[in-house]
């Protein structure tokens, strides 16, 4: 469903009901889309500690090649 600002602002109560019930409704100004009104919903926290045990990160992942170090520290190579 599309509407315009002037009918989202007149109809928000009926519109915010057509969206809980599932219906996306774009808003639109001159007729150009400017917004969605879509269902807020709920998402379940993330787990902390998914990937432990399956993501290892060894001791020179921060080390970089020679000539880069020289670059970051203003030297010319």
């Amino acid at each position: 469903m599309k509407v315009n600002t002037h009918e989202a602002k007149t109809n928000l109560s009926r519109l915010l009901d057509r969206v809980a019930d599932g219906e996306e409704v774009i808003i639109a100004r001159s007729g150009k889309p400017i917004a969605k009104l879509v269902p807020y919903r709920e998402r379940e926290p993330r787990k902390l500690g998914g990937w432990r045990g399956q993501v290892t990160i060894e001791p020179n992942f921060d080390d970089l090649p020679e000539d880069l170090t020289k670059l970051f520290q203003g030297e010319q190579t």
